[in-house]
């Protein structure tokens, strides 16, 4: 029987000075990511795959059942295939560890940000993603986004939200 999910792009710049959109959604779509606890566990993982693959993340933001990150490779041989496995593996272990349950599906989304306008609007998309769900009335209300780099206010105006810093 043949696998139902399709392998990893072969045309896909895994490696490098990349940004990557990726999306990883929980076991089951279960709703994990409403307890700060449990999002400061998960978020605390994938920091660690970052920085041990040489990544940054520019921005997060888990919803209930899944979680978007726009992830930049700081140098040449940064690898998002090792940073992706790495970052659900760390995160699923001290996850189940601590709660017992399985926290990712197998497979997730990616997609390589091909340039500033295309990151624009991706991280657009990211902020946005709990005002469209109804969890908010604006993204700087919402506790599970940010970024390594910038403040909520620099991501809102990096995607002309409509926003201004104060």
């Amino acid at each position: 029987m043949a696998h139902p999910y399709p392998p990893r792009s072969a045309h896909l710049p895994y490696v490098g000075r990349q940004h990557y959109f990726l999306t990883f959604c929980t076991d089951r779509r279960s709703r994990f990511f409403v307890e700060e606890t449990r999002v400061t566990l998960v978020h605390a993982q994938i920091l660690r795959a970052a920085r041990e693959e040489r990544f940054e993340i520019s921005a997060y933001c888990f919803m209930p059942d899944h979680l978007h990150l726009i992830a930049t490779g700081l140098d040449e041989p940064s690898d998002a295939k090792t940073f992706i496995k790495r970052s659900k593996q760390y995160s699923g272990y001290y996850f189940k560890r601590e709660y017992g349950a399985r926290l990712w599906q197998r497979y997730g989304y990616e997609r390589v940000v091909r340039n500033d306008e295309e990151l624009a609007l991706t991280v657009g998309y990211v902020v946005g993603n709990p005002v469209r769900a109804g969890l908010v009335g604006d993204p700087a209300e919402y506790p599970f986004l940010g970024s390594e780099r910038y403040t909520v206010s620099e991501l809102l105006m990096m995607c002309d939200y409509g926003h201004t810093a104060e």
